[in-house]
C-alpha cells in the first residue's frame, strides 16, 4: 500500500493521475477522463512508474468509480494522486454506456445525460461498452483491473472473478454463469436469451 493520507481528498478534474494498489501487489494507473470516468491503463508495474511511461501505454478499461471511494481510497493509501497531465485522444469526449434493467433483454444507450437509442443486449455493436455502475475504489476497483488486464491468471487467483462484470459482453458471460451454477428462478436465462458462445 502506499502511504496513508488523511486529509486527502478526490480530485475529479480531467487528467487527474492515480496510481491504484491492485491484487497481488500491483501497481494499476487510472486517468480522469473529460466525463469524469477514470481510464486504466493496460500497465501494471511493481514501482510507481513514470507518468510519461504510463500515458503512452493504451486505455483497457474506462469506468464510473464513486467519488466519495476515491477519497476513502486516498486516505487509506490504496490509491495515491500522481499529478494532471494531458488527456490522451478519446478520453476528452463522453463515453457511451447502457442501461441493462433487471427482467428484461432491452437496454437504453446513454451518452452522458442523453438517451441515445433503444437496442438488445445481444447488439453487437454495444458488447464493450460498460454497463451504468458507480465501481467501488477500495472494494471492486482492484478485482476490477485484474480480470481486465489477465482474465485467466486473475481466474486462477481470485474465487470470484468470474462474476467480475463490466462491459455488456462479460455481463452476459456472468448472467450465464450465473444460470449454470444456479438452480434458482431469478438466475435462469429468458428464453429468448442469445448465448455468447463462451
Amino acid at each position: 500500500m502506499f502511504a496513508e493520507d488523511p486529509k486527502a481528498r478526490a480530485d475529479v478534474k480531467a487528467g487527474t493521475l492515480y496510481a491504484t494498489w491492485g491484487l497481488a501487489d500491483w501497481i494499476y494507473y487510472g486517468q480522469v477522463a473529460a466525463d469524469k470516468s477514470i481510464a486504466f491503463y493496460f500497465r501494471r508495474d511493481r514501482d510507481i512508474a513514470a507518468a510519461g511511461d504510463v500515458l503512452i501505454s493504451p486505455v483497457m478499461s474506462r469506468i464510473g468509480v464513486n467519488r466519495d471511494s476515491v477519497g476513502r481510497a486516498l486516505r487509506s493509501g490504496a490509491w495515491k494522486k500522481l499529478g494532471r497531465y494531458p488527456l490522451r485522444d478519446g478520453l476528452d469526449s463522453v463515453r457511451p454506456t447502457v442501461q441493462w434493467p433487471v427482467g428484461t433483454l432491452d437496454v437504453t444507450v446513454w451518452i452522458g445525460p442523453v438517451r441515445s437509442r433503444l437496442t438488445r443486449v445481444e447488439d453487437p455493436a454495444i458488447q464493450n461498452m460498460e454497463i451504468i455502475a458507480s465501481w467501488d475504489a477500495v472494494y471492486h476497483v482492484p478485482i476490477r483491473l485484474a480480470v481486465d488486464y489477465a482474465p485467466d491468471e486473475a481466474t486462477r487467483t481470485v474465487a470470484n472473478a468470474w462474476s467480475v462484470g463490466g462491459p455488456i459482453w462479460r455481463e452476459r458471460r456472468v448472467k450465464e454463469e450465473f444460470a449454470r451454477r444456479s438452480d434458482k428462478p431469478w438466475h435462469q436465462l429468458p428464453a429468448d436469451w442469445v448465448p455468447t458462445g463462451s
